[in-house]
């Protein structure tokens, strides 16, 4: 039997319903993972550019834009377990210029920026209460890496009840193989994976809330 086949045998890879309220999140375009300079870095101009599109064209439309950073103070990262497997991300501190939303992105003032500690942009943050107050029902998911912060972030925006898209050609990672094997395996069991064209052309359809 065929990959494809065994996971539709098992029930899995079925479309994702669209809502009316959508929200976008960013993850993780910090210069920390956008600046070569960095060695937890990968070349994302495109995908920064593309996320870009959306973003603006989500304002314009009166959706939310909300970004993330992984940010920590000094004395967190000799404690956090994540940093004794991820040494390298222990770079990433507050007031750091690792940490900042890269410009290209287009961030404005009016964006929120949730400050996390791990993978998931909901895991210890206010992103689910920002979701909800908004009126949220389903999310665009953009940014790095597809196979860390960006997949994380699908399961459990999923999980705490969003419908959930993610734009394949807004999303980066450091090595393509598990760059294509999140975006299958999300596609597979949390959410749909598009690209920004999919999200531009849905956006202008949508109602102004």
């Amino acid at each position: 039997m065929l990959q494809s086949e065994i996971y539709d045998v098992a029930g899995f890879g079925n479309a994702v319903p669209r809502g009316s309220h959508p929200a976008i999140i960013v993850v993780d375009f910090s210069y920390g993972f956008t600046d070569a300079q960095y060695p937890t870095a990968s070349d994302s101009a495109s995908q920064m550019a593309r996320t870009k599109e959306i973003c603006d064209l989500a304002r314009k439309r009166g959706f939310p834009v909300i970004f993330t950073t992984i940010a920590y103070h000094p004395w967190e990262v000799h404690k956090l377990p994540w940093l004794k497997k991820a040494s390298g991300m222990a770079a990433l501190l507050l007031g750091s210029r690792l940490v900042e939303i890269d410009v290209a992105t287009g961030i404005q003032p009016t964006d929120a920026v949730v400050v996390k500690k791990g993978a998931s942009s909901f895991f210890g943050s206010a992103l689910s209460s920002l979701l909800t107050s908004a009126g949220t029902d389903t999310v665009v998911i953009t940014g790095a890496t597809t196979s860390g912060c960006v997949r994380a972030t699908a399961v459990d925006a999923v999980q705490s009840g969003f419908n959930v898209l993610v734009a394949s050609d807004c999303c980066v990672d450091r090595a393509q193989e598990p760059h294509k094997a999140s975006l299958y395996d999300i596609q597979q069991k949390y959410g749909d994976i598009t690209d920004a064209d999919d999200i531009l052309c849905w956006l202008n359809t949508l109602a102004k809330p």
